[in-house]
């Protein structure tokens, strides 16, 4: 009955336009001044705010939207009631009972924040447990947290490498893993995606004797597709080099009990040198993790500046991050149930003819080239009350426009079949 009046409720939203994150800033564009010109003078800076402009004079910028409660299947926009399938939460725990009382109970005994970094101050036994925890859930010996999954992957990549080494990255990897080799000015190779015999050829390129790290992601965010890792662990072990793999999307998702790719192939953890993780996707948190030896870890909590020189993760992000481990492992009906979602929507979004690539996971892709195509797709699916998130250039290569899709543990049958009538109606426009 409650689904039934929110759908209702949805109808009064056909045709709705986005609201304007930027309050009519770009409506009447105001006369910047020349200090401000020198500021935002460079060709890139002018051309991203004259699409910002045009976007939202045009109705087309469904970015930023302001949602009023909690995220989920269903989400509310200015009072309206709308379906989300752009939503990270992969197992369906936003809004989990027994999460929630852990972080309020957190903030109840530990406060909002911590007061300090790790290294000095900001450490809390809850830190220590749920370090302990996620280590034995993955398999590693010791493990550390960040405050953010972007910040773990400059924290390892600036930490451990010097110019003198190299760094060989798959080409879709994740822009942080990109931005921490250019920052650090460690020299970046890149190998064809998801392609062992090209990872090869640069293998064999490379100097003996050289350190090399290779970086790979366990599922790749933008095409949901799962990297060949027992392939790149016989060729790590070949040519001596080293393997990290950032399991931002596949940690909580993949494997029996949601372990990750290392259990999804049948692989032993320690074949991997580094494992890192996000700590706001399955798990419906703040922050991002390392797994791997002690010697590892305690090198970087001493070391790498993201944790050093960052305020630690506060009570409740730690302390719903630990719930949510436990959830996991108490309830893997949660996995059965993303699983066949995934399989569900792909299925039904490929027989009306839509494009998503070589997705095997949650992460759905709907490829549709042209930026401009990708804008107004989400646009005509907002105004059928569906949040369905277009990713343009820089994010995936020029001519690569799509809507990211999300399968999730959350979602139900009625959830699914309408999402897949919303593609259907805007199918021919």
């Amino acid at each position: 009955m409650q689904r039934k009046a929110a759908s209702k409720k949805r109808n009064h939203s056909l045709l709705k336009k986005p609201g304007d994150p930027f309050d009519g800033y770009f409506r009447t564009p105001p006369k910047r001044v020349s200090h401000s010109e020198r500021l935002l003078g460079s060709s890139n800076a002018k051309s991203l705010l004259n699409l910002l402009c045009w976007g939202s004079q045009n109705d087309l910028y469904t970015y930023q939207q302001a949602f009023e409660r909690k995220s989920g299947p269903y989400v509310h926009l200015d009072g309206h009631e709308f379906l989300m399938i752009s939503s990270y939460d992969y197992l369906g725990l936003i809004g989990h009972t027994a999460i929630e009382s852990a972080a309020i109970k957190a903030i109840q005994r530990y406060g909002t924040g911590t007061g300090g970094v790790r290294l000095l101050t900001g450490t809390t036994d809850l830190h220590y447990k749920f370090e302990k925890e996620l280590a034995a859930f993955k398999g590693t010996k010791a493990a550390m947290t960040f405050s953010s999954g972007y910040l773990a992957n400059i924290g390892i990549i600036s930490t451990l490498l010097d110019p003198s080494d190299l760094i060989i990255i798959d080409s879709k990897a994740h822009r942080s893993i990109v931005e921490a080799c250019r920052l650090s000015r460690i020299p970046m190779e890149k190998f064809n995606h998801n392609d062992p015999s090209s990872l090869q050829e640069k293998l064999e390129d490379n100097p003996p004797g050289r350190r090399t790290l290779i970086i790979i992601e366990g599922i790749y965010s933008m095409d949901g597709d799962i990297c060949p890792l027992p392939e790149i662990i016989e060729l790590k072990k070949k040519y001596e080099a080293y393997l990290m793999v950032d399991e931002a999307h596949s940690f909580g998702v993949l494997g029996s009990e949601g372990k990750g790719v290392e259990e999804h192939f049948g692989l032993k953890t320690n074949d991997v040198d580094i494992w890192m993780g996000s700590l706001s996707k399955a798990i419906p948190s703040n922050g991002g993790f390392i797994a791997g030896s002690r010697d590892l870890v305690i090198y970087l909590q001493h070391t790498a500046g993201p944790f050093v020189f960052s305020a630690a993760l506060c009570p409740a992000a730690i302390a719903a991050a630990r719930e949510s481990l436990q959830v996991i492992q108490h309830e893997p009906e949660r996995l059965t149930t993303l699983k066949h979602n995934t399989s569900y929507l792909r299925k039904g979004l490929n027989e009306l003819g839509y494009d998503t690539g070589a997705a095997t996971t949650q992460i759905i892709p709907v490829i549709l080239g042209s930026d401009m195509k990708a804008y107004r797709l989400s646009r005509e699916l907002f105004a059928l009350g569906i949040i369905a998130t277009p990713i343009v250039y820089p994010a995936v290569p020029l001519g690569s426009a799509r809507l990211r899709l999300c399968a999730t543990a959350a979602q139900d049958k009625s959830f699914l079949k309408e999402i897949v009538e919303g593609f259907r109606k805007v199918r021919g426009r």
